[in-house]
C-alpha cells in the first residue's frame, strides 16, 4: 500500500520555501476491544452522569474546567478555548540547526517521514548538506490546532522529522536516586565490559516484536474458529541478587553458546 500524506505544508528557512508532505512514519497496533453488554452483547456507550444522583448529565450542559485548588475550577467555554488556539499555518520554520546528539534523547516523541511536493531539488539538497555536516535543524510548527517543536534529520537521502517533547513534559535524571551501596569492584567492572563484548551485534528490527499482542491476537483467533486454546502461563526467573554472580552466569551461558555455534 502506498503511503498516504496526512499534512502539506512548506519547510522554511529564512525566506526560502521547500513544499512537503509528511506521513506517519509509525502505527499503532494496540488490541483494542469493544464494550459490550453481557447477554445481548451489542456494543454499549459511556454517558456523563452526576456522581451523587447516577442521572444522565446532558451534552449541553456540560462545561470544561480546570481545577486551580481542589473544588475550585475555572470554567472555558469553546468560544474562549478556540480564540486561544495558535494561528494556522502551513509552514514548517526552521530556526537553528544543531549538532546530531545535542538534543538528548528524552525530548524525543513521534517521528514522521517527510516527503517533496515540488522543488525537489532543494529538498534532496537539504537532506545531504544534513546529513554531511551530521545537523539536525530545531522546527516549530502548527497542525491541526496544535503547535509542534520538532527536530528536522535526514534520513538516508530523504528527510525525518521528530516531534519533541515541552521541557517542562520532561524530567530530569539529576533526581533520580543516587546509588547507596559500594561501588563496582574491578573485577565486576571487568566482567561486564566482557558480557558487552559478548553481545556485541547488529540491530534488527524484526527480533523486536510485541509478543503480548502476538499472543492475544492468536488466542483470538483460536477461539473465533470455535476452538478452546489452552492459557498457557508466562514464567518469570528470578535472578541471583550479587552482581558478580548474575555477570559470571550470563558470560558463561554466551560462551557455551558461541562453542555450540
Amino acid at each position: 500500500m502506498a503511503a498516504r500524506a496526512i499534512w502539506k505544508g512548506n519547510l522554511k528557512l529564512n525566506s526560502t520555501k521547500v513544499p512537503v508532505k509528511l506521513y506517519s512514519a509509525v502505527q499503532d497496533k494496540t488490541v483494542r476491544f469493544h464494550v459490550l453488554d453481557d447477554r445481548a452483547l451489542m456494543r454499549v456507550k459511556q454517558h456523563m452522569v452526576d456522581p451523587e444522583t447516577g442521572k444522565e448529565v446532558p451534552a449541553e450542559e456540560i462545561q470544561k474546567g480546570y481545577e486551580i485548588e481542589p473544588g475550585t475550577f475555572v470554567i472555558l467555554d469553546d468560544e474562549e478555548l478556540k480564540s486561544l488556539e495558535p494561528e494556522p499555518s502551513r509552514d514548517i520554520e526552521v530556526t537553528q540547526f544543531v549538532p546530531i546528539k545535542a538534543i538528548p534523547p528524552e525530548f524525543y516523541d513521534r517521528p514522521y517521514y517527510v516527503g517533496p511536493d515540488g522543488n525537489e531539488e532543494a529538498y534532496f539538497a537539504l537532506a545531504e548538506a544534513l546529513s554531511k555536516q551530521n545537523r539536525e535543524g530545531m522546527a516549530r510548527w502548527v497542525m491541526r490546532n496544535q503547535p509542534y517543536v520538532g527536530a528536522l534529520g535526514a534520513l538516508g537521502d530523504h528527510l525525518l522529522l521528530f516531534t519533541l517533547r515541552n521541557a517542562e513534559e520532561v524530567l530530569s535524571s539529576k533526581d533520580l536516586p543516587r546509588p547507596a551501596g559500594r561501588a563496582p569492584d574491578k573485577r565486576e567492572l571487568n566482567m561486564a565490559k566482557q558480557l558487552v563484548e559478548l553481545l556485541q551485534g547488529e540491530f534488527n528490527p524484526e527480533d523486536f516484536k510485541d509478543e503480548y499482542r502476538q499472543r492475544v491476537m492468536e488466542f483470538i483467533e483460536q477461539k473465533a474458529k470455535g476452538k478452546a486454546p489452552k492459557l498457557r502461563a508466562v514464567k518469570t526467573k528470578r535472578a541471583p541478587s550479587a552482581l558478580d554472580a548474575v555477570l559470571a552466569k550470563s558470560i558463561e551461558s554466551l560462551k557455551k553458546g558461541k562453542r555450540a555455534a
